[in-house]
């Protein structure tokens, strides 16, 4: 597995590139999986993960540290070389936004084709997004359902609608925010990230509070 990608010089051969962005906080299995089956129905060559420095839309929740987020994803991706981590938000000092981001690779990578990975469920909230349609010319919009029934591309994308690719993924009813209250109040968190994964969060005590750290 190679890590930094998509933040040096341009490559030269042309690839398919997944590029799926986030708050990692932390990763579990449903990342993987929704990343593993856009590679496989848009046939794509890697898929970067890019966590996100200071996302716009979760301003009001302290994220947990950067280099805790990519220890994570490293130990997480291991033996994967098909997936990556990207650094190319880490260390923003204003918020990160998708368009930017994506015109970044695209200049660097003018030789590869961008796949934007997403939940189908948040399709519906990217025209609120900064330059929906500009984030469309830059990359096929790859919208995977995590549900049991069949997604379908809301109105609201109307404009954009030709550019946005519809794939399905088994249920796993993980999110990352049960995934924190579990470690907070000491639950297990295995099966629902990676062994590696569930030992840096106990290691490191992340997600436990101040106070209770404070007295340990």
């Amino acid at each position: 597995m190679s890590t930094g990608a998509g933040d040096g010089a341009g490559d030269g051969d042309p690839k398919r590139l997944g590029i799926y962005g986030g708050t990692f906080d932390p990763v579990h299995w449903g990342h993987l999986l929704l990343a593993e089956t856009a590679r496989e129905a848009c046939e794509l060559d890697e898929v970067w993960f890019v966590p996100s420095g200071s996302p716009p839309h979760k301003q009001g929740r302290p994220l947990t540290e950067p280099r805790h987020r990519i220890n994570m994803l490293e130990l997480a991706l291991t033996g994967l070389p098909w997936f990556s981590v990207s650094r190319i938000e880490i260390g923003a000092d204003q918020p990160t936004y998708t368009v930017d981001t994506l015109k970044r690779l695209a200049a660097m990578h003018p030789q590869s084709e961008l796949f934007f990975l997403m939940g189908a469920d948040s399709l519906a909230d990217l025209p609120t997004w900064r330059q929906p349609d500009r984030i469309a010319e830059l990359a096929t919009i790859v919208a995977v359902n995590r549900g049991d029934s069949d997604a379908a591309i809301p109105s609201e994308c109307d404009s954009f609608a030709d550019r946005v690719t519809l794939t399905q993924m088994p249920a796993s009813g993980l999110s990352a925010t049960d995934l924190r209250e579990r470690a907070a109040t000491g639950r297990s968190l295995l099966f629902r990230t990676p062994r590696a994964v569930e030992i840096y969060i106990g290691e490191h005590r992340l997600y436990v509070s101040k106070a209770e750290a404070a007295q340990n």
